[in-house]
């Protein structure tokens, strides 16, 4: 497990062309499948401003690794537009505030999002039903 506040500032390099792209910025997620689908880069050399998941190598408390240069290279428009999550508030999907998102969990390996770490408690990653502008929507815990 991993939190995207560790991720923030680890430089990402290349396994090939041993190259730095950049530093984690931000952490993109696609809530339809609940999994990490970018890492946003600040200080990015003309290759790329954020990377595919899928070009994604390994991800460890110095680094992240990507295959190369050529799989990492994404740049707008091509990349969906971003969505932080962290502090963000939190709704349910029957309209009820959950505090704000402090922190999220996801596997290294999968890029699963594991859990949003809320001020109000925590909530399993698979009642992520999507990330906007405005909140973070989560599935509503039957009672």
């Amino acid at each position: 497990m991993m939190l995207f506040s560790q991720t923030r500032g680890l430089p990402v390099l290349t396994a090939v062309e041993a190259a730095s792209l950049g530093k984690v910025e931000a952490v993109s997620i696609d809530a339809a499948t609940a999994t990490v689908s970018y890492l946003r880069l600040a200080g990015t050399s003309r290759h790329a401003d954020a990377v595919s998941w899928s070009a994604v190598e390994a991800v460890g408390p110095d680094a992240v690794i990507v295959r190369s240069r050529m799989a990492a290279g994404r740049t707008a428009p091509d990349v969906p537009e971003h969505h932080e999550v962290v502090g963000r508030r939190v709704l349910t999907d029957q309209g009820t505030e959950h505090g704000t998102v402090k922190d999220v969990a996801f596997d290294p390996d999968s890029g699963r999002v594991l859990t949003l770490f809320t001020a109000l408690g925590d909530i399993p990653g698979e009642r992520l039903i999507g990330v906007g502008p405005y909140a973070v929507v989560v599935r509503a815990v039957d009672r």
